[in-house]
């Protein structure tokens, strides 16, 4: 009995014990969770992929210190590329310590660290060596027969000059469409571009072909979810470091390590994002979107494709302008439709209809029965314009859009009012031919292109010369050349329907990276540079790509996204995966200072990528 009551006694008193707080416990207590990380420096433990979209990013914890002046380099491996960069004191404060970029995937990396560390009332100066292991490049499969590799399968270096070697490039690709989404269309109204819908491929890779950085899309994206799934495209670096994109029915900003700055869906009146997410002088986003119901003049209500534009505060999202192009331009301009590779129409690339073009019958049987969507045709509700990009000119407070499926590119003013037309004059109503640029040689004496308009010297001559472009992506305006009247353009001519027909061969087809001199006053065109008809059909790319003006280097950059496939000569179908170009010139030079062909992927764009952007300012 009396055993008993002592037991009885110490049971309770453990009890109220283990009811009451205690100092004493290893983890737990009043005092917060033990911090029992392993911790290799002088600060803190190091968190790999910090924001969960970025694998190949750690951060170095601060440990409780202040630090200032950091510095990061990764050591490259044999014969690699250098990454080094200081840190500005905001992203020290914002990611609670130092943050490292461009770890090599499976691989131990060492990470040289810098840093100066408030201790006791004293700023000691550190430098440390850090290792951090990092994971292999992974990327959801889509079991297409040609698919071979995560990302790329290898990266041929075939010309890199040494002023260009510090040189990151950010790619933007995709994969083909799979099964796992693409099921769903927009019912009610009915038509838009919802079934456009890839799984993301974003890395950046060196400029020896090694992968420092790529996204894993997961936490962030849902094939098979409508408002969180799409086309991964636009992606700009802002003046923040900070990368904005958009897909499907959002658009975003994260900083390269992962961390969200916002990530909210379209506006409620508009749908279907893709292809350009424009960052204007002004401050504010310009977006190429589409209209989420668009009552037609017959009476019937479609959600169009790839024919609005929206102005976008950035702080709060309010739309402050649109420009509805189907009210701007003419939607019922066929004659480029006629002539279009319905093989390779925007990205639903349909080898079945390879060599295969639309006729006048064809368009106008379209309104009778409602086939309306992701489609080649005329009329809003269909794929009439496929604008692929926006450029906002602050200078005048206009925009310049580039219209493959018109194979021109147009500037529209504030007031919505057509300021110029730069494309074969071939179908434009009477209200447009004042607009319609006049091409001119280097003395401005104007240019013949035959009795169409559509044949010019750079398309008759083997040499090249003069041309239009044809189903071109990318129509940037040249902002530091550029002054008043005087407005320097580059584009990536993608060549299908190249003279307003198909060539007798497939093969025969080519691109051009082109840049032009416009002078706006008096409504001329002067071609002043092209690359790519010398390349042929090995660097043709039937849609996508890029060509860009970087100031940084006062130079061009080229990505044909989809070109070095192999094709059936026959139908000019694809038979395996592409194998894109990046290139980069020096301004007006003819051949490139920089050439890398990633090979066995599927290329939209890409672009050089800057860490004192990231992490510098």
């Amino acid at each position: 009995m009396k055993i008993g009551k002592t037991l009885g006694a110490v049971l309770l008193a453990a009890l109220v014990a283990s009811m009451a707080p205690s100092a004493a416990m290893a983890i737990g207590g009043a005092s917060g969770a033990k911090v029992d990380y392993q911790v290799q420096g002088q600060i803190g433990e190091i968190i790999v992929n910090p924001y969960d979209i970025a694998p190949l990013t750690a951060i170095i914890k601060n440990g409780g210190y202040l630090i200032k002046d950091a510095t990061v380099r990764i050591v490259p491996k044999k014969d690699g590329q250098e990454i080094k960069y200081n840190v500005a004191p905001k992203h020290l404060l914002t990611h609670g310590g130092i943050p490292v970029f461009g770890l090599y995937p499976d691989h131990v990396n060492t990470v040289e660290v810098e840093y100066s560390k408030l201790n006791s009332g004293k700023w000691d100066r550190v430098n440390e060596s850090y290792t951090i292991y990092a994971a292999p490049v992974y990327s959801e499969p889509n079991a297409t027969k040609t698919l071979k590799a995560a990302f790329f399968s290898s990266a041929n270096i075939k010309k890199v000059d040494s002023e260009f070697s510090d040189r990151l490039y950010f790619v933007n690709n995709f994969m083909h469409k799979a099964g796992k989404g693409t099921r769903v269309v927009w019912n009610n109204p009915t038509g838009g571009a919802l079934e456009w819908n890839y799984y993301p491929q974003n890395f950046i890779i060196d400029t020896k072909g090694d992968i420092r950085w790529y996204m894993n899309a997961n936490p962030i994206y849902d094939l098979k979810s409508i408002y969180n799934a799409g086309v991964m495209m636009g992606f700009k670096q802002n003046a923040d470091g900070a990368m904005t994109w958009g897909f499907g029915q959002r658009y975003v900003k994260y900083d390269i390590l992962g961390k969200e700055v916002f990530n909210r869906e379209l506006p409620a009146g508009y749908n279907d994002f893709s292809h350009s997410f424009d960052l204007s002088p002004n401050g504010n986003y310009f977006l190429r979107v589409a209209s989420s119901n668009l009552k037609r003049p017959d009476g019937k209500n479609v959600r169009t494709v790839r024919d609005v534009i929206i102005e976008v505060e950035p702080s709060s999202g309010a739309v402050l302008d649109e420009w509805r192009l189907f009210d701007i331009l003419d939607p019922y301009r066929d004659v480029n439709m006629k002539v279009l590779d319905q093989g390779a129409v925007c990205l639903n690339i349909d080898a079945s209809q390879a060599g295969h073009t639309m006729s006048a019958e064809d368009l106008a049987k379209q309104d009778q029965n409602d086939n309306f969507g992701d489609i080649v045709g005329v009329g809003p509700g269909r794929n009439w314009a496929h604008i692929n990009s926006v450029d906002h000119d602050a200078e005048d407070d206009s925009i310049i859009l580039s219209s493959r499926h018109q194979s021109a590119m147009i500037k529209v003013g504030r007031d919505k009012q057509v300021k110029w037309i730069l494309g074969s004059p071939e179908g434009w109503k009477k209200e447009f031919q004042d607009k319609l640029l006049t091409p001119v040689d280097s003395k401005g004496r104007k240019i013949s292109c035959g009795e169409t308009g559509s044949k010019c010297p750079g398309y008759e001559n083997d040499q090249g010369g003069f041309d239009w472009t044809w189903t071109q992506h990318t129509a940037f305006k040249i902002d530091s050349k550029s002054k008043g009247d005087i407005l320097y353009l580059s584009a990536f001519d993608n060549g299908d329907s190249r003279g307003m027909e198909q060539p007798a061969l497939p093969s025969m087809k080519y691109s051009r990276a082109v840049i032009y001199k416009i002078d706006q006053k008096k409504m001329t065109v002067e071609q002043i540079w092209e690359f790519g008809k010398e390349r042929g059909n090995e660097w043709y790319s039937p849609v996508t790509s890029l060509t860009e003006y970087q100031t940084d280097k006062n130079s061009v950059f080229v990505y044909s996204a989809v070109a070095g496939a192999d094709f059936d000569i026959a139908t000019g179908a694809f038979l395996t995966d592409p194998n894109p170009f990046i290139m980069e010139f020096k301004y007006g030079a003819k051949e490139p200072s920089v050439e890398i062909q990633l090979m066995d992927t599927t290329g939209y764009q890409a672009m050089p990528f800057s860490v004192e952007k990231a992490f510098v300012k």
